[in-house]
């Protein structure tokens, strides 16, 4: 069995030594924990005021106190550790999800679809969709309004995820409803780790939560409390993709009746 821990609190825009010091504080209480996953942007906060002032917040992942203090907790509590993280790359901002194990920092994935004023200050992901096998099971990582495109889903599943990591920073109820459905269609597990609070006139919804094969929510947080929301589960049922014993949802899949999306 695996057990994770999601964790659900409030970064705050710019105050990147309060947040730092906040998920310290809050990964010590997780080390029985193998997989944790942090909101997005957890160590900037979300709400910029423009690309000007994000670019002021954002560092390169070797240069990044709050990814050394990462590595170092994950090596401690031999964990992996999923978090939200602002980059800077030249003079490009992404906005990012980084995979830490014990041994360092194995993995980035960049988001793909940004939301609102995100199309003003970060550049597009543009390092695909990658899976990293961790010790049996296979992970993927989204970012928050990935969550409405069934294409990159469908994507993960064709690679053999059998877990989906998706820090967020929901600020609409969409994702409570679509999100089951696609782990429903996929057949895997969805680890969604939204945040709360309110920054400057944004407000967050909290309800980080997780989602099994089946579309069941399987665990989920509260709306506006800091908080450690923790799930055991075989990542191995991801495996079955048999919705009855003669339909599997991938191989019953016709690709060339979808030319027409795949243009």
């Amino acid at each position: 069995m695996l057990k994770t821990a999601q964790i659900q609190f409030d970064p705050q825009v710019g105050e990147l030594e309060r947040n730092h010091s906040k998920v310290a504080e809050l990964l010590t209480k997780t080390g029985d924990a193998r997989l944790v996953i942090l909101p997005e942007l957890a160590n900037s906060g979300y709400n910029f005021i423009d690309r000007e002032h994000a670019f002021t917040l954002a560092t390169t992942v070797e240069k990044s106190d709050y990814v050394a203090m990462l590595v170092e907790t994950a090596s401690k509590q031999n964990q992996y550790i999923v978090t939200g993280f602002h980059e800077k790359e030249g003079d490009e901002l992404f906005n990012s999800s980084l995979l830490i194990s014990p041994k360092g920092v194995i993995g980035k994935y960049r988001k793909i679809h940004l939301f609102m004023n995100e199309k003003q200050i970060f550049t597009k992901g543009n390092l695909g969709l990658p899976l990293f096998k961790l010790d049996d099971y296979k992970l993927g990582m989204l970012i928050c309004f990935d969550y409405f495109f069934p294409e990159i889903w469908r994507i993960m599943a064709l690679k053999g995820a059998d877990i989906i990591a998706h820090p967020s920073n929901l600020v609409t109820f969409q994702a409570y409803k679509v999100v089951p459905a696609q782990a429903a269609i996929n057949r895997f597990f969805i680890f969604t780790a939204n945040r709360i609070g309110t920054e400057r006139d944004i407000s967050f919804s909290g309800r980080t939560f997780a989602v099994d094969p089946e579309g069941d929510v399987v665990a989920e947080a509260s709306k506006d409390k800091e908080e450690i929301l923790y799930t055991k589960i075989d990542p191995l049922k991801s495996r079955n993709k048999l919705i009855t014993e003669r339909n599997h949802v991938l191989d019953d899949r016709i690709p060339e009746e979808y030319l027409d999306i795949t243009k």
